[in-house]
């Protein structure tokens, strides 16, 4: 069976995505061992942590810009290559400061990950298709993080913690070779009919930052990311550590219960997304079929609201892998949104402006998480907040945007 172009790239993504995540797990995973061995305190850890997500931050907002304005192949090629090699720096730190370097470094580098991936989707898939085309190259974020308790202690144990650095960091110079090798400009391209009938490339967009960034759509998926995304991020930093303190899990037994919860959201990114080009291929208006997506993905994160009630580790990994699933659907739903409304020339600063939203949220969460575990000493009002996330979130982009014209009806000029 020949594998369209659009598809090729999005394998490619694909893989991109879980280098990315794997990358950015190994730091944590030997954490316990390096603070060990180099005598860090929590402070010194804590900005070795920071530095990681302020990079992020700060580079979801300049690769945004400059994914709009030199396009994909370079920003994102460049971007892999810095990633990559912060990655292998690691190895070579001797310190707080020489890690909090090769972590800033990371940061940055993988900040271009997710603008260049939704904005290639946007430029190769027709509505249709976006949002399982945006959910199957999610799905590696997954995999990355299922990977990552597998595979790291085994080549930090047999050949250092080096080269568990050096050997995962050189997979994104290999995919590089691919990347340069395949990717071709969208106009160069033959890409379906669809495509050519919605003409999203074609839209004429204000190449003004601050005119795009203002505008109401922009702010109100800011404001939804703030809500929901943190949920995410508090699982990657603070669930090896609730099994840990509440389940009695040891660090050698975290491996199956985080793989089945990245299993559960893998399965969540691929079905959430298929749900809404389904409703679209059958006749449902594109905006109607994501907010239906949405919508029933919010109902099922609600389960993570119990996670706080129950005593058994399983039915615990299972509560919270619902609620991966639910929000790797709810993301794969907002993305293609992104790419309906906004012209591609635009896509890559929205997503930049709404990222940095993103992991504002998730450093609130964080600070909010150590102060409630502090005062309650459980994490059960945490997780009661986290599962009432993305209904709010629903509720607040239902009435603050009720209807949305997308690039395929302005092409119509409905």
């Amino acid at each position: 069976m020949k594998i369209s172009y659009g598809w090729k790239i999005c394998i490619l993504l694909f893989f991109g995505t879980t280098i990315n995540y794997l990358d950015r797990h190994v730091f944590s995973i030997l954490a316990p061992e390096l603070q060990k061995l180099y005598h860090w305190n929590e402070v010194e850890y804590s900005y070795i942590v920071t530095a990681f997500q302020v990079s992020y931050g700060l580079g979801v907002v300049l690769t945004g810009k400059l994914l709009d304005k030199y396009g994909t192949k370079w920003v994102f090629g460049i971007g892999v290559a810095l990633w990559s090699a912060a990655g292998m720096a690691h190895a070579f730190a001797r310190g707080a400061f020489g890690f909090g370097l090769a972590r800033f470094g990371l940061g940055l580098g993988e900040s271009v990950n997710f603008p260049a991936s939704v904005k290639t989707v946007a430029e190769l898939f027709p509505p249709s298709q976006k949002a399982f085309a945006t959910g199957f190259f999610n799905a590696g974020s997954n995999i990355g993080a299922i990977a990552a308790p597998l595979l790291i202690p085994f080549i930090a144990y047999n050949y250092g913690w080096q080269w568990a650095f050096i050997s995962t960091g050189a997979l994104g110079f290999i995919w590089l070779i691919f990347w340069f090798k395949i990717y071709k400009k969208p106009a160069k391209t033959e890409v379906s009919t669809e495509i050519d009938a919605t003409k999203t490339s074609t839209i004429k967009s204000s190449k003004s930052w601050k005119s795009v960034v203002l505008k109401k759509e922009v702010l109100t998926i800011c404001l939804v990311r703030f809500i929901s995304d943190p949920t995410w991020w508090f699982l990657l930093y603070w669930l090896p550590k609730f099994l840990n303190e509440t389940k009695g899990v040891s660090t050698s037994s975290l491996g199956w219960p985080l793989v089945a919860v990245y299993l559960m959201a893998d399965v969540g990114s691929l079905t959430g997304g298929a749900y809404s080009s389904y409703l679209i291929k059958k006749g449902k208006g594109i905006y109607e079929s994501r907010k239906q997506a949405l919508l029933t993905c919010a109902l099922i994160a609600l389960v993570l609201s119990g996670v706080g009630f129950t005593d058994n580790l399983w039915l615990a990994v299972l509560l919270i892998g619902l609620g991966a699933a639910a929000h790797c659907g709810w993301t794969a739903n907002i993305f293609a949104t992104i790419t309906d409304v906004f012209p591609s020339d635009e896509v890559g600063t929205v997503m930049g402006v709404a990222t940095l939203s993103a992991v504002s949220g998730g450093i609130v969460l964080s600070l909010l998480t150590g102060r409630i575990l502090e005062l309650t000493g459980g994490y059960g009002g945490i997780f009661m907040i986290i599962g009432f996330t993305y209904l709010l979130g629903y509720l607040l982009l239902t009435r603050l945007i009720p209807e949305i014209k997308t690039n395929e009806t302005l092409e119509n000029g409905l």
